[in-house]
């Protein structure tokens, strides 16, 4: 009798003790691109998302005190890898929601392999592909990054005002380069230019001079590369300047980053143009600023603003939620993301508590810009452009 009395108490202690410490966590997936064409700037995205973590938690945790944590899988901007990474999250990790994909392949890999079958909501902060879109999600999957069904038609607007009539294009054979290209290709013939070269490329290769040739044998010295600078972007890049037959580029925010004048004599690039969906200003965008600052970050590092974005608008969606269950995420996001309600900026996470836990409706303003989700999970926004001037990346604000 005294066995078994023992044997029963310290059961119930096992479990006293066990109960909490599996209700400490809740879990955000990270399905990130830290290797693979966009490897210069995602550290960075990921720097801010987990930031808004840390924000969170230094203001009291997630429900009812619990600590939320990132769970990282790198997807390699891949899609065969993008799927067991997803896979891993959401199955063996048991995450709630995820953060990602960065690239656009990876995002619909991660989304009709685990997510959606999964009940797993996601936010990317640059899947740009119009393909996203398109996926038949069940309102899982969202973007808070301005689609490239926007970035190509403004980017041929802005050659297009400077007088620039004829481009080759060369844009990298997946789901954002072919998507971006299109858009550009359609807007830029529609008003009256000639894309005199239009030039699929593959990422890996150690010579891209017979893609350069195609478009040098089409006459064009105006360049357009969709693709990514970390691989066969950068590749086109600077074997295109190495031909001397070219005297503007322009790239798209996968070109984007540190790294490209980093790695390169910027006299080589003076005048390129860099088009990348444009940052919030005002409140928004200062309280970020500020936060980012005091953490060694740079507000205006490449999808930074979207990326803490994205991840303080997963932990309202739970918060609202009111639970860590999966299911519920996607409305409570709709909820907290779109007005009418109190406005939260980044890093009212304890406002915005105790405003949830009042039943008042609140409405998260990001620092990429106002947030209202369509049907699709997209956002409407406005692009910038950047000028190499001198050496440096200069901002010329938005293409009007």
């Amino acid at each position: 009798m005294f066995n078994k009395t023992l044997t029963l108490a310290v059961a119930a202690t096992t479990l006293i003790v066990a109960a909490p410490a599996l209700a400490q966590e809740v879990k955000l997936g990270f399905l990130a691109d830290l290797t693979g064409g966009i490897a210069g700037f995602a550290p960075g995205m990921v720097d801010a998302g987990n930031l808004a973590i840390a924000n969170v938690n230094d203001q009291g945790g997630i429900l009812d005190g619990q600590t939320l944590t990132s769970v990282i899988a790198d997807s390699g901007c891949d899609a065969s890898a993008a799927g067991p990474a997803a896979d891993r999250l959401v199955n063996a990790e048991n995450v709630v929601a995820i953060f990602g994909g960065f690239c656009s392949g990876a995002t619909l890999a991660g989304a009709n392999g685990s997510a959606i079958p999964g009940n797993v909501v996601m936010i990317s902060p640059a899947s740009t592909a119009p393909a996203v879109a398109e996926l038949d999600d069940n309102d899982l999957v969202f973007r808070d990054v301005v689609p490239d069904s926007v970035q190509g038609v403004k980017a041929a607007e802005l050659l297009l005002s400077m007088g620039v009539n004829e481009v080759g294009l060369t844009y990298l054979n997946n789901d954002y380069g072919s998507g971006l290209a299109g858009a550009f290709a359609d807007a830029f013939t529609a008003a009256g230019g000639t894309v005199l070269a239009n030039v699929a490329h593959e990422d890996g290769k150690a010579d891209y001079r017979p893609e350069i040739g195609q478009i040098e044998a089409a006459g064009a010295t105006a360049l357009v590369i969709y693709g990514y600078e970390n691989s066969g972007g950068g590749a086109i890049l600077n074997q295109a300047i190495e031909s001397g037959s070219f005297d503007l580029f322009m790239g798209g925010d996968g070109m984007a980053g540190d790294a490209l004048l980093a790695s390169r004599n910027g006299a080589d690039l003076e005048g390129m143009i860099l088009t990348q969906a444009a940052a919030a200003e005002g409140p928004a965008y200062n309280a970020l600023d500020a936060l980012t600052a005091a953490a060694g970050q740079d507000v205006n590092g490449t999808y930074v603003t979207n990326s803490y974005d994205a991840v303080f608008l997963l932990a309202l969606a739970i918060e609202k939620n009111g639970s860590a269950d999966r299911a519920g995420v996607s409305a409570a996001l709709r909820e907290i993301a779109n007005g009418p309600g109190e406005t939260i900026l980044p890093g009212e996470w304890a406002k915005a508590k105790e405003l949830i836990a009042a039943g008042t409706d609140i409405n998260y303003e990001g620092a990429s810009g106002s947030i209202e989700f369509d049907d699709a999970g997209d956002v409407a926004g406005a692009i910038n452009y950047w000028v190499i001037e001198g050496g440096v990346a200069v901002d010329k604000g938005l293409i009007k």
